[in-house]
């Protein structure tokens, strides 16, 4: 790519004063006359014509078409004035050296017409190929860079060495606020920070030329991506030629276009490899969990069975020892709980959980589930409100119970002794909403989307005992049902979590015919 911005650099400093060429010109047609003037003798005064005819061609190749123009027209003049009798004198003896002049003008002027276009053509294809080869250098560099500060020093690189201009690449951070993407920053000191946002938020160019000998950036280039814009090209000049300015401004669209793309693929890549390496690392996790979690289970077992024996056993222990074989029951209980979480979570995280869909009353699985907490509702008041026309509901009734455990739990954990814990369902049109409703402190304002990941807690520090995955759990479940789960602070104070299930189309219950007895006839 050097070697191609070398040569647009040459082209642009090696620019002449467009009133040379004029001068060129004349001096053409006076060169043509001072040696043709000694053979006016010898040559005919057509081959004379001839010569000033090559002068206006060559005129026209190098210096344009007014140059072109002025020799066409100066070229009639010195003919008519050195080799037309009478000579010195613009005055035309014959009629028919009139003919000849004016042939020689519309000769020269046509000449110097169709010259200049098709070297103008050839200029025009020239710097489109050239143009085209630095573009593809460009994407080549551009291509290969694997951070955004890599762009922005090729982007800095380019510019200088293609137009001496100063560039800087702005890309937006997380609160999609502007900042530099790597780089030099003092080589583009002076940045209107507001005409860079507003090119960046409609996505149009924004150029203030007014600032093109104060030092500071005088265009403001959105970079336009596939999807979105990606951040702003902020440029300053660094030189006054117009050539240079004029060369930028041809290719900047395709430019901007280029460095878009760059930066969007980067974008691309590097959520691809945060999402790649969140997957492993789950995948790692629920492997470690669940090979830990089957070797955990079977002592829990057995040191739960042991101490339910200390507690049975003849004679009775005293009661220090009952209580404390009581307090280890209790506690590996819990532990078996926690590891039944654990192993349920790594299930249903590699999608080894399909619910087991059947018609259920959602009453029986509400109380089912009551009952089972048993000892963990004690001191709470159990409400279960649900409509008196409540339908069949397709779900799996060991998945849905284990729902309604969890968030009962969680209730009982958080709200005091004394207080109610509700169960509420309302129908919708097409599905049913269950709520798990408690008086308790509520959920921490800005982390309820949180609650729902794995081992995250609603307090973090906090004496209530386990992992955080009961409501990731229950989310889990509740999605393999079709529905959706949700946490909420009542406005009457505690909190609500509620989730949907799909209605379907229960099957209608046919009551049962009462049959009336017949008495069997007598022999």
């Amino acid at each position: 790519m050097q070697d191609e911005q070398q040569a647009v650099g040459t082209e642009r400093y090696g620019d002449r004063s467009p009133y040379t060429h004029y001068v060129v010109a004349a001096l053409a047609c006076l060169a043509v006359a001072a040696v043709a003037t000694p053979f006016a003798g010898v040559l005919d005064v057509a081959n004379i014509a001839m010569l000033f005819l090559l002068a206006v061609l060559l005129v026209a190749l190098r210096a344009g078409r007014g140059p072109a123009v002025l020799s066409a027209l100066l070229s009639v003049l010195l003919f008519d004035f050195l080799f037309v009798p009478p000579r010195f004198s613009l005055a035309v003896g014959d009629v028919q050296y009139l003919i000849t002049l004016g042939v020689m003008l519309a000769v020269a002027l046509i000449t110097a017409q169709l010259t200049t276009g098709v070297k103008r053509q050839a200029e025009v294809a020239a710097r489109r190929e050239r143009e085209a080869r630095l573009l593809y250098a460009l994407a080549r560099d551009l291509a290969g860079a694997a951070a955004e500060p890599q762009v922005t020093a090729i982007v800095e690189r380019f510019m200088h060495e293609f137009a001496g201009m100063q560039a800087t690449v702005l890309l937006p951070d997380a609160n999609d606020e502007l900042r530099r993407a790597g780089g030099d920053s003092s080589k583009l000191a002076y940045l209107e920070a507001r005409l860079a946002l507003l090119a960046y938020r409609k996505g149009e160019a924004i150029a203030v030329d007014a600032l093109e000998t104060t030092g500071q950036a005088i265009a403001y280039v959105p970079l336009k991506a596939p999807m979105r814009v990606r951040g702003v090209l902020a440029l300053a000049p660094s030189t006054s030629s117009r050539t240079a300015h004029a060369q930028i401004d041809a290719i900047l669209p395709a430019f901007a276009s280029l460095v878009a793309i760059a930066v969007e693929r980067l974008h691309y890549v590097d959520v691809a490899n945060r999402a790649e390496m969140e997957t492993a690392s789950e995948r790692l996790r629920n492997s470690i969990l669940s090979a830990l979690s089957h070797d955990v289970r079977t002592p829990l077992t057995s040191i739960i069975g042991l101490a339910d024996s200390l507690t049975l056993q003849k004679p009775p222990l005293s009661q220090t020892a009952a209580e404390t074989a009581a307090a280890i029951r209790d506690q590996s209980t819990r532990l078996a709980a926690m590891v039944t979480n654990l192993l349920d979570m790594a299930r249903l995280a590699a999608g080894g959980v399909r619910p087991r869909k059947e018609w259920h009353l959602l009453e029986e699985v509400a109380g089912a589930a009551v009952q089972l907490l048993g000892r963990s509702l004690a001191g709470h008041r159990i409400v279960i409100d649900l409509p008196r026309a409540m339908p069949l509901i397709e779900f799996d009734a060991v998945l849905i119970e284990r729902v309604l455990c969890n968030l009962i739990e969680n209730a009982a954990k958080y709200s005091p002794p004394g207080t109610t814990i509700a169960v509420r369902a309302k129908l919708a049109a097409h599905t049913v909403e269950v709520g798990v409703e408690d008086d308790g402190a509520g959920f921490p304002e800005g982390r309820r989307d949180d609650l729902f990941a794995p081992f995250v807690r609603g307090r973090h520090e906090s004496s209530m005992p386990g992992a955080g995955l009961g409501l990731a759990i229950s989310r889990s479940i509740v999605a393999a049902h079709g529905g959706t789960i949700r946490a909420e602070n009542r406005a009457e104070g505690g909190a609500r979590v509620m989730f949907t299930l799909p209605l379907g189309s229960p099957p209608e219950i046919v009551p049962e015919i009462e049959s009336t007895p017949v008495e069997a006839p007598r022999d």
